[in-house]
C-alpha cells in the first residue's frame, strides 16, 4: 500500500523534477521549510522509493540520437515464458529507450533512438527482428517530437 503524500511532499517532488540539482537550502526556502525537515523528507521519499534516482537530461541532437522510431511488435506467442524472454532480451538493446507491453492489436511498443534511418535499419535487422518470438514489426518514423516530457504531473494523480 502506497503512503499518502502531503502537500509539502508534493511540492518537494514537483520542484526536484524540474531542478534536481537545486541546493537543499534553496529547495527548503522555496517550499517554506527549514533545511533539516526538508532533508528528512527527501531521505524518506528516497527510502520509500518515491524518488528513484537523479539523472541529467541530455540533448539527443548533440549525442547523435535524434532519430526516433516507434515500433509495434507482434509476437508469435504470448505465454509467460515468451514474454519473459522478450523482456529480458529487449532490455539489452541500448537504442531501445522505452518498451511497453500492450493490450490490443500489437504485443509491444518500442521507442527507438538512433543517429539516422541507416542506423535504425541496422538495429531493426540485427537486433529487434532477432528478439525472441518476434513474428512481425511495424515501424513509424517520428517526423517531429511535439512533446516528450519525462516529468509526472504530481497533483493530477490523487496524491
Amino acid at each position: 500500500m502506497k503512503k499518502a503524500l502531503d502537500r509539502t511532499d508534493q511540492r518537494i517532488l514537483a520542484v526536484l523534477q524540474e531542478h534536481g540539482r537545486m541546493p537543499i537550502v534553496e529547495l527548503a526556502e522555496r517550499i517554506n521549510l527549514t533545511k533539516t525537515p526538508c532533508t528528512e523528507r527527501i531521505r524518506r521519499l528516497e527510502r520509500d522509493g518515491v524518488i528513484m534516482g537523479y539523472r541529467a537530461e541530455l540533448d539527443p541532437e548533440q549525442l547523435g540520437a535524434s532519430h526516433v522510431v516507434i515500433v509495434h511488435v507482434t509476437l508469435n506467442q504470448t505465454s509467460d515464458n515468451a514474454l519473459e524472454l522478450f523482456n529480458e532480451a529487449v532490455k539489452r538493446i541500448p537504442e531501445v529507450q522505452a518498451c511497453y507491453l500492450l493490450a490490443g492489436q500489437f504485443d509491444y511498443m518500442l521507442k527507438i533512438r538512433t543517429l539516422d534511418i541507416t542506423h535504425y535499419r541496422r538495429v531493426l535487422g540485427d537486433r529487434i527482428g532477432k528478439l525472441p518470438g518476434v513474428q512481425q514489426t511495424h515501424s513509424y518514423v517520428a517526423m517531429e517530437i511535439v512533446k516528450d516530457d519525462k516529468t509526472i504531473a504530481i497533483r493530477n494523480y490523487g496524491l
